[in-house]
C-alpha cells in the first residue's frame, strides 16, 4: 500500500471525511440500535446498519470530501472498498461484544472507529484517486 501523503489538500479531505464519516457513524449506530430493538440478531443488525451507513457515506463523500461526480462505477468501487471496512467493522463489533462483555452499542462504536482510517485511505488512494489528464 502506498503511504497517504500528508499534504494540505489531504488534511482538508481528512477533516471533511471525519465529518461525513461522523454522520455515517451516527446513522450506523442509530440503525444498529433500532434493528437490535426490533429483534434482529447482533450480526444481522450490524450488517444491515453498516450497509445503510455505506450508502449515506458514499453520497456525502462524493459531494463534500472528494468533489467527485460519483456514478455507478465509482459506487461499485466504493462498495468493494467498503466491504473491507465491513469485515473490520462487523468483526470488531461482534468480537468485542462477545469477548469483553460490553453493551453491543459500545462494541459497535469501537468497530466503526477501527475501520475509519483504513476506509479513508482506501477512498483517497483507490476509489476517488485523481487520475492524470
Amino acid at each position: 500500500h502506498p503511504a497517504v501523503p500528508m499534504t494540505l489538500p489531504v488534511i482538508r479531505k481528512f477533516g471533511r471525511y471525519f465529518v461525513t464519516g461522523g454522520v455515517a457513524a451516527v446513522v450506523d449506530t442509530t440503525a444498529f440500535i433500532a434493528l437490535q430493538h426490533a429483534g434482529l440478531a447482533l450480526l444481522a443488525a450490524a450488517s444491515v446498519s453498516f450497509l445503510i451507513a455505506a450508502v449515506v457515506n458514499f453520497q456525502l463523500s462524493t459531494r463534500f470530501v472528494f468533489s467527485h461526480a460519483g456514478g455507478l462505477r465509482t459506487f461499485v468501487s466504493f462498495l468493494l472498498a467498503a466491504s473491507i471496512g465491513y469485515v473490520v467493522n462487523v468483526g470488531v463489533t461482534v468480537g468485542v461484544a462477545s469477548s469483553f462483555d460490553l453493551m453491543p452499542s459500545i462494541a459497535k462504536v469501537i468497530g466503526i472507529a477501527t475501520a475509519f482510517l483504513m476506509n479513508f485511505a482506501l477512498n483517497l488512494l483507490v476509489v476517488f484517486r485523481q487520475r492524470p489528464g
